[in-house]
């Protein structure tokens, strides 16, 4: 069943009995009493069962569909590719810039509501996320005990995952260990920007080279633990930032200029790319029927393509 242009919302018991337009302004921060009240008018905000008014003391159980821009459905993006399907779980390729799933108030697209799409009668859940702009494999459960069990597995670091990576520069290494605790890194204005802290928590990550250019390397990283931007960070520490990288590897005002919309002079010759080159190739679980899962992504084309005049990518390694 394709999904509608509006977005519903069903009356719960506590809500019951407020208003329409202060239902509104208090479910969506973006939207003042006065902006719920206009957009109710505009027909842009409907009762199923009545014809509302800003006034309205809404029932419970009452189905209120929005149509307002921003809150509502946009245009739909492609279905990412579908990797593997069992009767326990799915895993699907999610492109760069698709989110998991949705956040904030406001509607996006993500893999999740995808998902629920194409298999509309199941009890889908992520097993686990990947950030906005690594792409690669994601895994959900099919069911409410396959979540449990994948979300053990991911707690117990039982599952086993390999990424890509495009870095700044040539390691002098062909293979190297990163033993270095990760935790919020309190002096950058970046409030989500993590660092390698004495006082942070355990991380561990193996890396290896697979090939080399002038100013780039692509290489696998291999994550023992899993803490937020663990690559990210151990491959900054190292002194081999990720190309395309907004946090890390570059002056804060590179991530606040994006972040807060304003231009900054020679920001796309500092990222050499529009996302961070961070792909998510393999996963490996073990499932509930003692059987061992296997998902590869193959290498995106915006990565291969920045890799240019480097050889091949062997099939081996992949």
């Amino acid at each position: 069943m394709p999904t509608p242009d509006y977005r519903s919302l069903i009356v719960t018991q506590s809500e019951a009995g407020m208003r329409a337009d202060s239902y509104l302004s208090a479910r969506f921060a973006v939207l003042s009493r006065k902006d719920a009240a206009l957009a109710i008018r505009n027909g842009e905000v409907q009762s199923t069962s009545r014809t509302l008014k800003p006034s309205s003391l809404l029932r419970i159980g009452e189905e209120v569909r929005i149509w307002i821009e921003g809150l509502a459905p946009g245009e739909k993006p492609p279905f990412p590719e579908l990797l593997h399907k069992d009767s326990w779980t799915l895993a699907f390729n999610k492109p760069a810039g698709m989110l998991c799933h949705p956040v904030g108030s406001g509607f996006s697209w993500g893999v999740i509501n995808l998902a629920r799409e194409l298999f509309p009668n199941e009890d889908l859940h992520l097993a686990h996320r990947i950030d906005r702009e690594t792409s690669g494999v994601l895994l959900l459960g099919r069911s409410h005990d396959a979540n449990r069990h994948l979300k053990s597995v991911f707690q117990d670091r039982l599952a086993k995952k390999t990424y890509l990576a495009i870095v700044h520069g040539e390691p002098s290494w062909e293979s190297l260990a990163v033993d270095a605790p990760i935790g919020d890194e309190t002096t950058s204005p970046i409030r989500i920007k993590q660092g390698v802290l004495d006082s942070g928590q355990a991380a561990q990550t193996d890396f290896e080279v697979l090939h080399r250019g002038e100013k780039m390397t692509l290489v696998r990283a291999r994550p023992r633990t899993g803490r937020t931007h663990q690559i990210r960070v151990h491959l900054d520490h190292v002194g081999h930032p990720i190309v395309g990288d907004k946090i890390y590897g570059q002056p804060p005002e590179v991530f606040i200029s994006l972040f807060e919309g304003w231009d900054l002079p020679g920001r796309d010759e500092l990222l050499c790319h529009p996302r961070h080159c961070l792909h998510a190739e393999s996963l490996g679980i073990p499932l509930p029927d003692a059987t061992h899962l296997e998902i590869h992504a193959p290498l995106p084309s915006d990565m291969e393509a920045l890799l240019g005049s480097h050889p091949p990518i062997p099939s081996d390694t992949l």
